[in-house]
């Protein structure tokens, strides 16, 4: 099987943050909510993923993969978007972190609708 690829003008993100504990329930609805809007109002989100850390169940990890700039552009002045981190930001212990990468390979493709 040939490596897997991303397109080219798709964007590769992952966010990470660490929550108060005693915020834990109300992050954790608060990701419901907003994942649930992406999945249904996004079809530029190739992929949306949310990561708890097992063993540090206050930290949490976001992987995403946006269509194109277009499609990060439309997430990024979302109302959800705006709503999820008027919740999640105070919360946080830090600031969250976001990074961009490149796909180098995977064992399997993701949906590219």
């Amino acid at each position: 099987m040939p490596a897997i690829h991303g397109n080219p003008t798709e964007i590769h993100e992952l966010a990470r943050y660490e929550i108060r504990p005693d915020a834990l329930d109300e992050v954790v609805g608060a990701i419901e909510e907003f994942v649930a809007y992406v999945r249904s109002n996004e079809p530029g989100a190739l992929r949306y993923e949310v990561w708890q850390e097992s063993e540090r169940p206050t930290r949490f990890v976001h992987i995403f993969v946006w269509r194109d700039e277009e499609a990060n552009r439309i997430h990024g002045e979302s109302a959800a978007v705006k709503k999820f981190a008027g919740i999640l930001y105070p919360k946080c212990l830090a600031p969250v972190e976001f990074i961009s990468y490149t796909q180098v390979d995977a064992n399997a493709s993701f949906r590219r609708t």
